[in-house]
């Protein structure tokens, strides 16, 4: 193992001339062992090879081995042998040193030493030559000699980043003033320095504080360098996994399918007894307060054989979004008018609808039965918004009818399935399901429920459907009676069993091949829904920082010539008062904010009612916030939202059970419950009401006039006194008084006196004189008006208009 790990210096010419530098007939054992040693360290490597076999003179060799010599070299040579054994020992140790230092820092050029023994002296032979060492048996060698000389140092200094562009400094939101100084290459001190041009407080900073994106703009800019934006982390770009409809079908395989009929009209003008008569059933007598809260989809068999699938809408002016989905998904449009009414409002907005959607009508005039009924009138009004009966030239057929009575309704069923026919109503009743949700709902034990209208395809137990952000797979179909089916081709309305979630009335049904498939379909559009709405926030975000900055700007325009003292004093002043004010404020700003949390029986009330409360407009008289909302009975969860935002629970046509009532009643929450639509606005306005702060009327008892002026003394004091006549009601000394001089009132409060004649008094009537002191010594002039008032707390109302 000698020689193997370093270069020593070769032996063998050491060995005949007893060591490096000795005379030619000296004994090298004269030299002492600490003399080698410090020669052998202090020598340099190129030396010591010159010294030995590669750079000696060739007679030199012939000159030590004279006759002369060799004699007394042999003698020392016995002599020094031990010494040369240990200084060849120490010279390897130093070329060994000296190797690993090399492969430390990388320089050894992937050789090792290997020793060669020579043919002339065996003794003192043996040279070191260089052989080519396996590359990982010198990595291994190098690192586990050398593990110890990495140091911390080395690694941070390779792990810097060099920056991108000199003077360029690349800033990130919610930067700390020690990576801000990092990332511009200077002290934090320099960050300090550069904060005395802002309004922090800068006994607060510290090099783990946060700043804000205008601050690191700020400091960049005042140190001369520019800025420049780290990029988000670019996400790759998702693959478009929706469900989309299929391409139209092939002519061939299309059957008739019946006519989805939608009733439109304002609100009790007949709509709904007419679908009654029709369906020999008793509908309007169920809905509550006799007006439709939501959509209705039923079937109605003709004597002739023919189904008709009708749609009954809400006439109500708060259910315009309801009409408009009713009448996306019709084919035909029967348009209910009151003969004795004429148009209304809903009248209006529904023939509106109906253009839109590009939807033929029929004019269903009813309630003819009635004296005053007036069927001309109403046709010419209708003349007015472009609905041109067949009298008057126009295609609309006309139909003159008694829903209460069932005068005419054949009629009217004859003209809507031969309108039917003109339209050639076909569909495929093969293939993936495609329809549309009229109405959502939960139940409490079949959980969410959905009725749908099947447009394409032929629905059946176990198919898996998408609509909106939740899909389902079918357990159970209904018809509208609630018998259970096995199928619903196109053009039948159903109610659908075994949603995750309750779609939202209006979205598209589509059939998928899975439930993975399915699960990757909401997915996809949950992503949609969260780009979107991110998009939206960050354009609100950027409109509020620019705001912001501005009024910043501002602020610092008028501070620019003060120091950063004077800065700091003058802004701590000028906020000074808020600092104090904060806690009443937040008080007031809960007693004026009405938070709610609306339950409804379906999807569809429960977006009527959030349509309307879209329209409140208040926000300066009481800010109106909808906590919560969301189909089904009130419950536990609904009450600790309540009471953790001091709210009231409205609920439409849901339930509250007995636990619910005493738990609301033990934690002084208000659960309201209502089955008509504007009551429930009316008990929310009152709610309203009663969180506005009552007002100070002031209602005038009694006037009288200033006749004539004097004064008393009351022992140093000198009191005005008025001279009064009573010309309107009565002054009572009680109440309180304000003295109005060329209309401007230049005092408020109590009277010290009132007297008649030298009496004392507390009432005096009208057209009597009296003689009155302030508790203000004031001046009188004649002419002057005081004014008796009694002042009464009135309790505010909103000034929202829902609209109905």
């Amino acid at each position: 193992m000698r020689g193997a790990l370093a270069p020593p210096p070769c032996r063998g010419a050491c060995a005949e001339s007893g060591a490096p530098g000795v005379r030619r007939g000296e004994d090298a054992g004269a030299f002492p062992f600490p003399f080698l040693l410090s020669l052998s360290l202090f020598l340099p490597h190129s030396f010591l090879h010159s010294s030995g076999c590669r750079g000696r003179h060739p007679g030199a060799r012939r000159k030590a081995l004279s006759p002369q010599g060799g004699r007394a070299a042999a003698d020392s040579g016995e002599m020094s042998r031990g010494l040369l054994l240990r200084f060849e020992n120490l010279l390897q140790l130093r070329g060994a040193c000296l190797q690993l230092r090399a492969l430390s820092s990388r320089k050894v050029c992937g050789a090792q030493w290997k020793p060669v023994q020579l043919s002339a002296h065996p003794v003192g032979s043996l040279l070191l030559q260089p052989q080519l060492w396996p590359k990982h048996r010198l990595t291994s060698a190098a690192l586990s000699q050398c593990r110890h000389l990495a140091t911390k140092e080395e690694t941070k200094k390779k792990k810097k980043k060099v920056p991108l562009t000199r003077g360029e400094v690349e800033i990130r939101q919610k930067m700390t003033v020690e990576e801000l100084a990092q990332a511009m290459g200077k002290d934090i001190d320099h960050i300090y320095e550069a904060l005395l041009y802002t309004d922090m407080n800068l006994d607060s900073v510290e090099p783990d504080s946060i700043l804000n994106e205008d601050h690191i703009k700020m400091i960049v800019q005042k140190s001369g360098m520019k800025y420049k934006s780290a990029k988000l982390k670019e996400e790759k770009e998702r693959k478009n996994t929706d469900a989309v409809k299929r391409p139209p079908a092939d002519p061939a395989v299309l059957t008739p399918r019946p006519p989805v009929v939608t009733i439109l009209g304002h609100v009790d003008h007949g709509k709904t007894t007419l679908l009654d008569s029709l369906r020999k059933t008793q509908v309007a007598s169920m809905e509550a307060g006799g007006i439709t809260q939501h959509i209705g989809a039923f079937i109605v068999h003709m004597p002739s054989g023919e189904k008709i699938t009708f749609l009954d809408t809400p006439g109500h002016a708060a259910f315009s979004a309801m009409r408009a989905r009713g009448t996306n998904v019709t084919d035909i449009v029967i348009l209910v008018v009151a003969a004795e009414d004429g148009v209304m409002q809903q009248t209006i907005e529904s023939i509106q609808h109906a253009k839109n959607a590009g939807v033929p009508l029929i004019l269903a005039i009813n309630k003819c039965d009635k004296p005053e009924a007036d069927p001309e009138r109403v046709k010419k009004e209708l003349l007015a918004h472009d609905v041109v009966c067949e009298e008057f030239g126009g295609d609309v057929q006309a139909v003159n009818i008694s829903a209460l009575k069932g005068e005419n309704l054949m009629v009217l069923a004859e003209a809507t399935v031969a309108l039917a026919e003109m339209l050639e109503l076909k569909a495929d009743a093969t293939g993936l399901v495609e329809g549309t949700v009229i109405e959502s709902r939960k139940d409490k034990g079949k959980g969410p429920l959905t009725t749908a209208i099947i447009q394409r395809g032929t629905l059946r137990k176990g198919c898996v459907l998408v609509a909106g952000k939740t899909w389902a797979k079918v357990r159970f179909l209904f018809d509208e009676n609630g018998k259970a089916v096995d199928a619903a081709s196109p053009g039948i309305p159903v109610e659908i069993m075994g949603w995750k979630e309750s779609p939202s009335a209006g979205d598209e049904i589509l059939e998928v091949e899975s439930e993975q498939r399915a699960q990757e379909v909401v997915a996809w559009r949950t992503y949609v829904e969260q780009q979107e709405r991110m998009k939206k926030d960050l354009e609100v975000i950027e409109a509020k920082q620019k705001e912001h900055r501005l009024e910043y700007e501002k602020k610092q325009q008028k501070l620019a010539h003060l120091t950063w003292r004077q800065r700091k004093a003058a802004l701590y002043k000028a906020n000074k008062h808020l600092m104090f004010s904060r806690p009443k404020e937040r008080a007031e700003m809960d007693e004026k904010t009405l938070s709610l949390i609306v339950k409804g029986d379906v999807d569809g009330s429960l977006e009527a009612i959030l349509n309307i409360l879209d329209s409140y407009d208040c926000e300066d008289e009481c800010k109106l916030e909808i906590v919560y909302f969301g189909m089904g009975d009130i419950s536990e969860n609904d009450i600790c939202l309540a009471e953790a935002f001091n709210g009231v629970i409205f609920g439409f046509s849901v339930k509250a059970n007995e636990s619910i009532k005493k738990l609301a009643d033990k934690k002084g929450i208000k659960i309201k419950l209502h089955n008509i639509i504007y009551k429930l606005i009316e008990d929310l306005k009152d709610e309203l009401n009663s969180r506005l702060p009552p007002t100070v009327v002031e209602t005038t008892i009694g006037e009288a006039s200033v006749l004539d002026t004097f004064s008393v003394t009351v022992g140093k004091t000198r009191i005005p006194v008025a001279g009064c006549r009573v010309h309107k009601g009565l002054l009572d000394r009680k109440m309180k008084f304000k003295l109005i001089r060329n209309r401007d009132v230049i005092w408020k409060g109590c009277l010290s006196s009132l007297k008649h004649h030298k009496d004392d008094v507390q009432v005096i009537k009208t057209g009597m004189d009296c003689g009155l002191s302030l508790d203000k010594n004031l001046e009188f002039s004649i002419g002057d008006e005081i004014i008796c008032y009694e002042e009464k707390e009135v309790q505010q109302t909103t000034s929202w208009d829902p609209g109905f």
